[in-house]
């Protein structure tokens, strides 16, 4: 299942910029290891702010959403999530 993903981060204003800062390595360091296995595909920086697109290629939503909530940024997020099918004029899809 490919799901089109975007995240907003809001990083909160009274915390230790160490702390922030080893959360955001955590959070580095949890997508690289998504993106190696193929799960979380691609992933764009929105220009002019603190947010992503991105696509993940997952089982079931109840596996995106554990992958989604794991996320060490979870909590200082907004997220909106898009299920995406195949469209019939895809040149990939549809045997050219």
């Amino acid at each position: 299942m490919i799901f089109h993903v975007r995240m907003d981060v809001h990083p909160p204003t009274d915390l230790d910029p160490a702390v922030w800062a080893e959360v955001v390595a955590r959070e580095k360091a949890y997508s690289q290891d998504l993106q190696r296995s193929g799960k979380w595909p691609h992933i764009w920086r929105i220009a002019g702010e603190y947010s992503n697109f991105s696509i993940f290629d997952v089982e079931s939503n109840d596996e995106l959403h554990n992958i989604l909530s794991n996320l060490p940024l979870f909590a200082h997020m907004t997220i909106r999530v898009t299920a995406l099918a195949t469209h019939p004029s895809d040149i990939e899809n549809t045997g050219r």
